[in-house]
C-alpha cells in the first residue's frame, strides 16, 4: 500500500483517521495497530520481524538505561547494536556477500540465498539503534512502557522510507502533542505538495531515466545520455522530498512535528554543504553514529580524511548491497576528503556562486549514474556517453513522453527558486484552500489513472 495508491488514500487514511480522533485515549494504540497493519499490507511476515526488533532493543534499552555510560552498559549497547546489524546483514547482504564469495572462488561454492528484504528494514533498524546508543550515552531517557516504544519504532508515516527519527526528538511528542484544526490543515498542504512532486514531477521524468537506464541499458548518444541523467537527477530529489513531505503532512494529521529531510541540495555550493542539505536524517545519523566515533576530524588530517571515505562507503553500502552503490558512496567519500584536504586552496572556492553550485551538481550527478545503474557496466557506458563516447541511441523517444519537457523544465525552476515550504507560514485564505484542493484532486485523478509507482527509496 503506497502513499500515492487510491486504496491509502480514499481507503486506510479516512478509515484510520477516524478512528484516530474519534478514541483521543487511545490514541497510541490506534496509530500502532494502525501501523502493523499498514506494515502487513506489504508483506504479513514483516510484521513479525518488525515486533521481534521493536521487543529486542525495548529489552536492551531496559537494561542500558540502568548503566549508562558504564562498562556493563557498554555490553549491553554492543549486543544490542550487533543483533540489530546481524539482522540487517541477513536480511539485506547475505546473498550478496555469498555471490561475492563464489565470484572469488570461480564457481558456485555456496547457493546464494533467496531472501525476501523486509520495507524499510535500514530505516526502523537505524532509528533502534539510535535509541540504544543514545540511552548508553545517557542523552535520552528510555520509555517504560513498551506501546509508545513501539509506536515510535513502527510510525507508519515514515516507517519504509523515513526520515530516520531520533528518540530524543520524538519522546515529549510521544506524551504530548497538539492537535489542531491549523496544524491538520498544514498537514494536507505538506501531503498535497509532496503527492504532487511524486505524481506530476518524479513519475513523468521517470520515463526518461527508464529509457537510457533500463531500455537503453545506458548506451546511448551524448544528447539521450545526458537527458536521462538529468531525468533521473531531478527524479530522485522530487521522488524522495515527496515522499518526505508526505511523511511530514500525515504526521501532522496525528500531531507530530517531524523534521525537515531536505532543504534545497541541488543549490549546494560544495560537497559537504550537499549532505547537510540531502537526506538529512540519514546525514546527522551517519555524523552521529559513525563519522564521529570514528574520530572524525579531530585524529589529524589523513585519519579525518579516511573517516570521510569509511562513512560515506558505509552509507553507500546502506543503501543496497550492490557494488553500484558501494562504488557511489566510496564517489562521495572522496569528493568530501578532496574539498577536505584543498581547504582554501581550492580554487573553486574563488569562483561565483553559480559556478560553484554547477560544479557541485556536475560530480553529484556523475555519482548518480552508479546510484540507478543495475550495473557498473552500465554505469559505465552513460558516464562514457556524456562525453561523446557512447553509443548512438536517440534522445526521441522519450523526449517525446507526454509532459516530459514540462515536468523538466518545472522542476528546475522550483529548484532555482528554492522555497522552503518548511519555512512557509501557511495562510489559509480561499486562495490557497482552493489551490490545494485542486492540486489534489489532479494528483487524485493521477493516482487512479497511472500504473503501479513505488518510491524510489522503499527498495531501501
Amino acid at each position: 500500500m503506497l502513499f500515492n495508491s487510491y486504496e491509502f488514500l480514499f481507503v486506510f487514511l479516512p478509515v484510520f483517521l477516524l478512528i484516530y480522533y474519534v478514541l483521543p485515549k487511545h490514541r497510541t494504540l490506534v496509530l500502532t495497530l494502525g501501523s502493523y497493519f499498514f506494515y502487513m499490507c506489504w508483506k504479513p511476515a514483516g510484521a513479525l520481524l518488525l515486533f521481534i526488533c521493536t521487543l529486542i532493543n525495548y529489552l536492551f534499552g531496559r537494561a542500558i538505561s540502568k548503566s549508562p555510560l558504564t562498562t556493563k552498559g557498554k555490553l549491553y549497547c554492543g549486543l544490542s547494536v550487533a543483533a540489530d546489524l546481524a539482522i540487517l546483514a541477513y536480511f539485506k547482504y547475505l546473498g550478496f556477500f555469498e555471490q561475492v564469495f563464489n565470484s572469488a572462488a570461480g564457481r558456485t561454492l555456496i547457493e546464494p540465498a533467496r531472501i525476501a528484504l523486509p520495507i524499510g528494514i535500514s530505516f526502523f533498524l537505524f532509528q533502534c539503534i539510535s535509541y540504544t546508543v543514545d540511552l548508553y550515552r545517557d542523552k535520552v531517557k528510555p520509555t517504560r512502557n513498551f506501546l509508545d516504544f513501539a509506536c515510535y519504532v513502527s510510525l507508519f508515516p515514515h516507517l519504509v522510507a523515513g526520515p530516520i527519527l531520533r528518540y530524543s526528538f520524538m519522546e515529549k511528542q510521544m506524551r504530548d502533542r497538539e492537535h489542531s484544526v491549523g496544524k491538520f490543515a498544514e498537514g494536507v498542504a505538506f501531503f498535497t505538495v509532496g503527492l504532487a512532486k511524486k505524481v506530476l514531477i518524479a513519475d513523468t521524468l521517470g520515463v526518461a531515466a527508464g529509457a537510457l537506464f533500463d531500455k537503453a541499458g545506458g548506451d546511448a548518444g551524448v544528447y539521450a545520455c545526458w537527458a536521462g541523467l538529468v531525468a533521473y537527477t531531478l527524479q530522485i530529489f522530487y521522488d524522495f522530498s515527496g515522499y518526505s513531505d508526505m511523511a511530514i503532512g500525515l504526521g501532522r494529521f496525528m500531531g507530530f512535528n517531524i523534521p525537515q529531510n531536505f532543504n534545497s541540495p541541488y543549490l549546494s555550493a560544495s560537497f559537504s554543504e550537499f549532505w547537510r542539505r540531502w537526506h538529512m536524517s540519514l546525514s546527522y545519523w551517519l555524523r552521529d553514529f559513525l563519522y564521529i566515533p570514528l574520530g572524525g576530524s579531530k585524529k589529524g588530517r589523513f585519519r579525518t580524511y579516511v573517516n570521510l571515505i569509511i562513512t560515506m562507503f558505509l552509507g553507500g553500502l546502506w543503501h543496497g548491497a550492490a557494488w553500484t552503490f558501494i562504488v557511489w558512496g566510496l564517489w562521495h567519500g572522496a569528493l568530501l576528503a578532496i574539498e577536505r584536504a584543498l581547504g582554501d586552496r581550492n580554487p573553486i572556492r574563488k569562483a561565483p556562486r553559480v559556478v560553484q553550485i554547477l560544479f557541485t551538481n556536475f560530480f553529484v550527478m556523475i555519482g548518480w549514474a552508479f546510484f540507478r545503474a543495475a550495473s557498473l557496466g552500465e554505469a559505465g557506458k552513460v558516464i562514457r556517453g556524456l562525453f561523446g563516447f557512447g553509443g548512438e541511441g536517440a534522445a526521441s523517444a522519450f523526449m517525446k513522453a507526454p509532459g516530459f519537457l514540462a515536468a523538466a523544465a518545472l522542476a528546475v525552476l522550483l529548484i532555482i527558486k528554492g522555497e522552503n515550504i518548511y519555512e512557509r507560514k501557511w495562510r489559509f485564505n480561499a486562495a490557497t484552500c482552493v489551490f490545494i484542493i485542486a492540486l489534489f484532486a489532479v494528483c487524485a485523478v493521477l493516482v487512479l489513472s497511472q500504473d503501479f509507482s513505488p518510491f524510489l527509496y522503499f527498495q531501501f
